[in-house]
């Protein structure tokens, strides 16, 4: 019989490699993503909300937080956190790679927050 798979743990502000969604086409490629809230974390097969990791060569968005530590962030090559694109994954399809330095976990905070007020605002 086999063996079930360990539920992965993660934390809010973890680098993860994940199966991203596409809005513009039925495909996913994995790419890295980082952790931002944990919803239902205690029951199996938990949900993570991630926010799109990209290369830093890609066209810049306004909201985009360039990642300062590649090495804690397990990233090979110079990133951005692109705070305006948010997912929902199952943790069970995540990959740990390393977190986001203290320092970019405000940059990303600061325009979740402000995302956030902007959606209120709108209704």
């Amino acid at each position: 019989m086999p063996t079930a798979r360990p539920m992965p743990s993660f934390k809010v502000w973890d680098v993860v490699r994940v199966p991203f969604p596409y809005t513009n086409r039925p495909v996913r490629q994995h790419r890295p993503a980082l952790v931002v809230a944990l919803p239902h974390a205690d029951r199996e097969g938990f949900l993570l909300w991630v926010l799109m990791i990209t290369s830093a060569g890609n066209r810049g968005w306004p909201s985009d937080v360039e990642i300062s530590d590649l090495e804690i962030a397990g990233l090979p090559a110079p990133s951005l956190v692109r705070t305006a694109k948010i997912a929902t994954i199952e943790a069970g399809d995540a990959e740990a790679l390393g977190k986001l330095s203290k320092t970019d976990r405000l940059k990303v905070q600061k325009h979740l927050v402000g995302h956030l007020k902007g959606a209120h605002t709108s209704t």
